[in-house]
């Protein structure tokens, strides 16, 4: 994970974002890049013309909502001695996308050509991250994406949890974590009774993950009140997990947001470190 992405907003918990890219980007060495974010405006279709929402954000208010945004990641960069990277530069440094404000749209797009994106928890409180932000990221890049909790946490990937469902959003995100898995002192595959899709099992998976040097156990735990969220944020505590890995919205957003989800739960209620892919 050499390149890693942090959109940033002016608002409160940005500092444990930060925090977590750091942990993240001190693992690898990697390049660390800041980009300063504004929510999407919709378009709204009146019959059959297609008409812009105006933004209620003026061109002077979006370059001080940028301005701000890089004085604080320059800041905290600064605070912490991590380096400004420069062509001749290898290792642990930093940059900023110099092209003003962006939206959600652009960012999961430009998230692309990152090895990961590292957001806050988007637990729907005011001066967080956003959801759709989050969402962006998860459907748009293409990569994982890291969530970090409200508290900035103190190791990143010493002991990783995997809520293993078996289903294909899941092997995306246990691949996606794979240099972390390598580097972890233990690895959990956790599975729940009666959770998840037709797949391999908790077993099956370690014994891939040995193929490639990880070492691995399988851990089956029971979900009496079939809330599997709780159950795995549960678990991971108990495990003493510092990463959980999941994948994203195996079931669709619009049945989550109905009946609720692990994933919805989980993104709303974390307080550990959550690698995500879709």
């Amino acid at each position: 994970m050499k390149s890693i992405l942090v959109p940033i907003e002016d608002h409160g918990v940005i500092e444990s974002v930060l925090e977590t890219a750091l942990l993240l980007g001190q693992s690898f060495d990697a390049y660390i890049e800041g980009l300063a974010i504004t929510p999407d405006y919709p378009v709204v279709l009146p019959v059959d013309i297609a008409i812009g929402v105006p933004s209620p954000i003026t061109p002077e208010n979006r370059q001080e909502m940028a301005k701000a945004c890089h004085e604080r990641f320059e800041a905290f960069m600064s605070r912490k001695g991590v380096s400004r990277s420069t062509a001749s530069l290898s290792g642990l440094s930093y940059g900023w996308r110099q092209d003003g404000l962006s939206e959600d749209a652009f960012m999961g797009a430009y998230g692309r050509v990152f090895d990961v994106t590292v957001l806050g928890r988007p637990d729907g409180g005011n001066g967080h991250t956003r959801l759709s932000t989050v969402e962006s990221a998860l459907f748009e890049t293409g990569r994982p994406v890291l969530i970090a909790p409200p508290v900035a946490p103190k190791t990143l990937g010493n002991t990783i949890v995997i809520a293993w469902n078996r289903s294909t959003e899941t092997a995306r995100a246990v691949q996606g974590s794979m240099p972390l898995l390598a580097k972890a002192r233990r690895v959990v595959v956790l599975e729940l009774e009666n959770w998840g899709v037709p797949g391999p099992s908790a077993s099956e998976l370690v014994r891939s993950l040995a193929m490639h040097g990880v070492p691995a156990e399988a851990l089956m735990s029971s979900d009496p009140s079939n809330k599997p969220g709780e159950a795995i944020l549960g678990e991971a505590a108990s495990l003493g997990c510092d990463l959980l890995v999941k994948g994203a919205y195996t079931q669709s957003r619009l049945r989550q947001m109905f009946f609720g989800g692990a994933t919805s739960h989980i993104l709303g209620n974390t307080t550990v470190p959550v690698l995500l892919a879709h």
